[in-house]
């Protein structure tokens, strides 16, 4: 059987997708915090261009209201209010992890190769949903857990988490992007209570301990 040449819609949506799982890639390689507080602005403006493709392709006119506090949220306030938590504590440098760069890179490739697969192999068929777009935001899904897993940082681990709800934004926006509006903002709720807890623990670590790597929160284990 020949194959059939993506649509525009898939092909952007793919190509989106990609540029943001690259994004989280250098996210995990970035060894400035606030290299990568840039790059999760960059990786929301892109989540953030793709709902206002959706919107644009399927009309769907709430997405413009979604894109507009997306913006607002996770390119404007969020990296601006991490920023000033950074500048406060005077910690420029990433908590490093005894695996090394090298070696988290190749296991979050490893990771994201198995979501890419494990998504294709749920044989998805449907000539409105880019499944190669779904494939990568699983990707990102599991890259953003190997960043907070293996960085050894309050901020890198709250990046992480924050990365993580624009993978899911993401999938929502390839396959459900008739969702009901208050259902999307719920994740935008969702983002805001986990910047004001990170927000609370890295002011309250890095007064107790002086930093705002998580090595001293290890001890504890027992």
């Amino acid at each position: 059987m020949p194959s059939v040449a993506p649509s525009t819609f898939a092909g952007t949506a793919n190509v989106i997708a990609v540029i943001v799982l690259l994004t989280e890639f250098a996210m995990l390689r970035a060894p400035l915090l606030r290299s990568q507080v840039r790059l999760y602005a960059f990786q929301s403006l892109v989540v953030t261009a793709l709902a206002v493709f959706v919107a644009a392709t399927r009309h769907i006119d709430s997405l413009y209201v979604l894109a507009a506090l997306s913006f607002t949220l996770k390119v404007i306030i969020v990296p601006r209010v991490v920023t000033r938590l950074l500048s406060r504590a005077n910690v420029s440098l990433a908590g490093n992890s005894s695996l090394g760069v090298a070696t988290m890179t190749l296991i979050a490739i490893a990771i994201s190769v198995f979501g890419f697969f494990s998504v294709g192999a749920l044989n998805l068929r449907s000539p409105v949903l880019p499944e190669a777009a779904l494939a990568v935001s699983v990707g990102v899904i599991l890259v953003a857990f190997v960043l907070i897993i293996l960085r050894s940082d309050v901020v890198s681990q709250a990046v992480g988490f924050f990365s993580l709800e624009n993978g899911v934004s993401m999938a929502s926006l390839v396959v459900a992007s008739g969702l009901p509006l208050i259902i999307d903002v719920a994740f935008l709720f969702d983002l805001m209570v986990a910047v004001v807890v990170f927000g609370v623990l890295m002011r309250i670590h890095h007064a107790r301990n002086r930093t705002l790597s998580t090595e001293p929160l290890d001890q504890l284990r027992g």
